[in-house]
């Protein structure tokens, strides 16, 4: 950890001294108000930070503290169904401390540190294991099966593990490595958002995506695992059919990410999402839903953050074998 003090504010840019010890990309806690932020430039012991927060008040001579690592989300149970801003903070926990008003260094887990749940492990103690394998299940909504997987970066033999109902902090197994080392694994794991997730196999894409709209089947059909662009002005319909594409969709899980979006609209898709009828299921489409609302009132750094927090949740599921529509409304305003 690097701790420094601000020589210069301009806007959401900070500039902090004494910082020779901190590295690109730590996030660092800006001011007493802990205002979150990230480090995009450094020049000596000087550090150029992009404040994620609304930087009015700060002034030079206050403290500023690296945390010694990137900027990072948190993958486990309890991802589902959840609204997040755009660094992955949950709004529906920061309403029940601040109200309805998004306090300034707001502190909040992205995952329940409270809520327990329940692991049933597919492995026994003595099985070869390597990163990525799947080590257990848990039932996180009525529709979707989180698959607890050995963090990257882990391999050897399973010397622990049991059945029963854990937070996301409680250790479920342990790995000893060749090496001797053991490796105490949790239903919470944490990424860097800006660092991919591996794979094993890029597969071309050759398949179509069934979107169950017909004008776009026939007329603009969409691969599976491919891309696509749906633009327009201001009202031409852009986000309703997003809506119709999460709900008849051929894929397990949707990931929305509202980016730069004026609050109105994002008030619409948070209020609608939620009484939208899972066809599949019957359940709410939430569901199956990982929604990330980053209004336009937040800085255009923090507007970049939530894409790579929704691709870095999207992979998350990937790895597990499920098919993940991805949405990112709008692009104009973040590209």
């Amino acid at each position: 950890m690097s701790n420094g003090t601000i020589k210069k504010v301009a806007g959401p840019l900070v500039i902090a001294g004494g910082m020779r010890d901190a590295n690109m990309f730590d996030v660092v806690r800006v001011s007493s108000q802990r205002l979150i932020g990230e480090i995009i430039e450094i020049h000596g012991d000087r550090a150029s930070i992009q404040v994620y927060e609304e930087t009015s008040g700060l002034k030079p001579g206050e403290p500023v503290e690296s945390t010694g690592a990137p900027l990072s989300v948190e993958l486990g149970p309890g991802l589902i169904g959840s609204i997040y801003d755009g660094i992955q903070r949950p709004l529906d926990k920061i309403m029940q401390i601040s109200g309805n008003n998004l306090h300034r260094g707001v502190e909040v887990p992205a995952l329940g540190r409270e809520k327990k749940w329940h692991f049933t492990p597919c492995i026994t103690v003595g099985q070869k294991v390597v990163a990525g394998d799947i080590l257990g299940s848990v039932q996180e909504t009525e529709i979707v099966i989180q698959k607890i997987m050995v963090p990257y970066g882990i391999s050897g033999t399973v010397s622990s593990i049991s059945e029963g109902d854990y937070t996301v902090l409680d250790r479920v197994a342990s790995i000893q490595s060749d090496d001797g080392t053991e490796h105490p694994v949790t239903l919470m794991q944490k990424w860097p958002v800006r660092r991919g997730r591996p794979y094993s196999e890029k597969l071309p894409p050759d398949m179509p995506l069934v979107t169950g709209q017909r004008v776009i089947d026939v007329l603009f059909p969409i691969a599976r695992g491919g891309t696509a662009a749906i633009p327009g002005p201001f009202g031409s319909g852009k986000t309703v059919v997003q809506h119709q594409l999460a709900k008849w969709a051929d894929a397990d899980i949707v990931v929305y990410i509202g980016c730069g979006e004026r609050g109105n609209e994002m008030t619409d898709v948070l209020n609608e999402f939620p009484t939208l009828k899972d066809p599949k299921s019957g359940y709410s489409l939430m569901k199956r839903t990982v929604l990330i609302a980053n209004t336009s009132d937040m800085p255009v750094a923090a507007r970049e953050a939530s894409i790579y927090t929704g691709i870095t949740i999207a992979e998350y599921f990937r790895d597990m074998g499920y098919s993940v529509a991805l949405m990112a409304d709008s692009t104009s305003r973040w590209a």
